[in-house]
């Protein structure tokens, strides 16, 4: 370990001296309750200084140069003040890459069966990806005015509301109606060109200046104006450089910045191999805006709205000649439309519906879709329950509350579906069902235009064939993710192993902050005061050689099975008594193999020796806690007790020390049981392979009587 122990400063300064500096940092992010760090060297981390700092609940290293701190739930803040601290002002230094590094780019674009596909719900994913939080903080708005206009306190969609809730409207539209700008800025960040560029481009087509063009009042000259008959809206020419440009309203559109920033983005780089390092910051820029906006204008934005608005009289005239089939198409094309922004001017036809038949006949079919979309997120909310990720629950909790109160996918849709690419078939099902119900029992109408929630279900005729097709549509989605599950078996492999390290550090963490405390008393009596940080190490050793024992110990408990591999190395009972399963054990840390597998042993009597020939790596000076290291590498932790490390070593006759030679049935210490049972503390002794990770199996043989020395363990290479 070559870096200094993190000295004064900040929290944020501490860590990044105690990872190896700003230098070692390739990249930093963080989730719920982790910084998630990948380093170039992880030989540079000071990991017994990460875990004293204040603020660490625990340190988990892993594979590939990477290396994960528990903070909680402070976590985004001491991300954020990381990264604005001045050496850290790159985000990180590139890693050089080796050949190999290269080759494995190169293998992984075709990662898919079609590369191209990966690539493109990529870029959906990550486009829209960091706008969860604003998009779900906008979506609740809107569930609450909706459930006020369901209640009657309010008509949402009345022209002459008060100004108060122009005012709300304003809330929740400044996120919707500024979305391609929102879209632009991360599309181009995901493109690796300047995302203010992009927002630049996109921001132009939506100024009040362009916007004004489209009023037939505006009075500017050049400008003629129609009305589609279908739709019911207005459309806009205007004589722009002696050429026609067509005028639309962009605001809320998406498919438009998507297709603009991956036109910006070669023309981009074009220019970067145009002009010299030292004046692109100027003219790349310049030219950019200068090509792009004009593009935009006249090419990209119209054909975006065209698409569009050609999607809507299709649905026109399909639902006048095959309404059956009208009502099957519909929720099978929302899930494409919806993340391409293509479903916006059916919005306008909805509202065209209204006004010239009394009722509109496609958001009946859409509810299909939207409850298809909300029960696939129910799957992932049961999923992230059962298998405890905390990040994905929250996740999905508020996209289902969104979706189900407010009638909006996005949450939903940008937040989980886009980033599990099995979440899409299955979530297809549930539509299909929904559409061929309500195609086969005659179609849903609805007199007004409502956000398909549960609180608008009223809205809709027949409301009984309506809750029928929805309620099928959720349960098939939510049936089908749950038990199929949204991520590949390889993926859940992962995720878990992650859930586990992440819980074995918290874990720790805990067990540390209990010591510390511990640690805090011994202090003030002046007595055995640095006895706590020996456990300390251990409980650290075993959070880092056990990142994966909780799942690589499933099956704990059980018996020898038959067929394990590699040759048995037996350990011996560390002291005569009734053996039990970590199961059993009341300590949460070695109930859970957070520190590996093993026993525990109801002991006896006090008289506690060594289980394996090897070398005490760590002698705890309270004499409760010992580390063996065998000749062949295997770790051993005997624990004489729970929580004994707070008796501050009365009642312990500590007969080693720690560097010293030990063989099978070496006393190591005596121990007065009954002070420890008058202290309080449970005498249960604990024997645990705190490297389980690395060997083939540890067999535990619980259930039996056994004298000191008896085989109770086998570890199989």
């Amino acid at each position: 370990m070559n870096t200094p122990a993190p000295g004064p400063g900040t929290l944020a300064e501490q860590i990044l001296r105690g990872v190896g500096g700003a230098e070692n940092v390739e990249s930093l992010t963080h989730c719920a309750t982790r910084l998630r760090f990948q380093l170039h060297d992880g030989e540079k981390v000071d990991q017994a200084a990460l875990d004293a700092l204040d603020g660490v609940m625990g340190t988990v290293p892993q594979s590939g140069d990477r290396f994960q701190i528990v903070i909680g739930g402070a976590v985004a803040n001491v991300h954020s003040k990381i990264m604005n601290l001045p050496s850290m002002s790159g985000g990180g230094t590139s890693r050089p890459q080796s050949d190999a590094d290269v080759k494995a780019a190169v293998r992984a674009r075709g990662r898919g069966r079609f590369a191209w596909l990966d690539n493109f719900f990529e870029y959906l994913s990550d486009s829209f990806r960091p706008l969860m939080g604003v998009l779900l903080g906008a979506s609740l708005i809107i569930a609450i005015a909706s459930v006020l206009d369901a209640l009657g306190v309010v008509d949402f969609r009345a022209e002459d509301k008060s100004a108060t809730w122009v005012f709300v409207d304003a809330m929740w539209r400044s996120v919707l109606y500024f979305l391609p700008i929102m879209v632009a800025y991360n599309a181009a960040k995901k493109l690796k060109i300047d995302p203010w560029v992009g927002a630049a481009v996109m921001a132009a087509v939506m100024t009040p200046n362009f916007t004004g063009m489209l009023a037939k009042d505006s009075g500017i000259p050049g400008i003629t104006c129609t009305t589609n008959a279908t739709l019911g809206t207005q459309e806009c020419v205007a004589r722009v450089f002696g050429l026609p440009m067509q005028l639309n309203d962009y605001g809320g559109q998406v498919f438009v910045p998507l297709l603009m920033v991956a036109v910006l983005a070669l023309v981009y780089k074009g220019l970067q191999r145009v002009f010299p390092e030292n004046v692109q910051l100027v003219f790349v820029p310049f030219f950019s805006m200068l090509i792009m906006i004009p593009v935009t204008a006249f090419l990209i934005g119209p054909l975006g709205i065209w698409a569009g608005n050609g999607l809507g009289e299709g649905m026109s005239w399909l639902n006048g000649n095959a309404p059956i089939v009208f009502a099957i198409v519909i929720p099978l094309l929302y899930p494409f439309l919806v993340p391409l922004g293509l479903h916006w001017p059916l919005n306008a036809l909805m509202l065209q519906n209204i006004s010239t038949l009394g009722y509109d006949f496609i958001q009946g079919p859409m509810g299909a879709w939207n409850f298809a979309c909300f029960g696939a997120t129910a799957g992932v909310l049961l999923l992230s329950i059962r298998h405890r990720e905390k990040e994905m629950r929250q996740t999905a909790t508020g996209a289902l509350a969104a979706g189900l109160f407010g009638g909006i996918s996005e949450p939903s849709l940008y937040g989980i579906h886009l980033r599990f690419k099995r979440i899409y078939p299955r979530m297809l099902v549930g539509c299909l069902v929904g559409g061929v119900i309500v195609g086969v029992l005659g179609g849903v109408n609805t007199e007004a235009f409502a956000f398909t929630s549960l609180l608008t279900i009223p809205v809709f005729s027949p409301t009984g064939v309506y809750v029928i097709a929805i309620t099928a549509a959720f349960v098939t989605s939510m049936a089908l993710v749950y038990f199929s599950d949204y991520r590949t078996p390889e993926e859940r492999a992962q995720a878990n192993a992650e859930r586990d390290a992440a819980e074995a550090a918290e874990a720790a963490g805990a067990v540390g902050a209990a010591e510390a405390a511990a640690r805090g008393e011994a202090a003030v009596t002046g007595d055995r005061e640095t006895v706590a940080a020996d456990d300390r190490e251990l409980v650290a050793v075993g959070a880092a050689g056990a990142v994966a024992p909780a799942a690589a110990a499933a099956g704990a408990d059980a018996a020898p099975t038959a067929g394990s591999a590699g040759e048995g190395f037996a350990l011996a009972a560390p002291v005569a008594g009734r053996v039990i399963g970590l199961g059993e054990v009341e300590d949460p840390v070695f109930s859970s193999r957070a520190l590996g597998e093993g026993v525990g042993i109801e002991p006896a009597d006090g008289h506690v020796v060594a289980p394996a020939d090897g070398e005490l790596v760590t002698v705890a000076d309270t004499g409760h806690a010992f580390g063996i290291r065998t000749a062949d590498g295997i770790e051993v932790l005997i624990h004489v007790g729970i929580d004994t490390v707070q008796m501050r070593g009365e009642g312990f006759d500590v007969r080693v020390e720690a560097g010293r030679k030990v063989s099978a049935g070496d006393l190591l210490v005596e121990v007065d049981l009954d002070a420890v049972r008058a202290a309080g503390h449970p005498t249960v002794t604990l024997m645990t392979v705190l490297n389980t990770a690395d060997v083939a199996s540890v067999e535990p043989h619980a259930g039996q009587d056994v004298a000191a020395g008896a085989p109770v363990v086998t570890v199989r290479r």
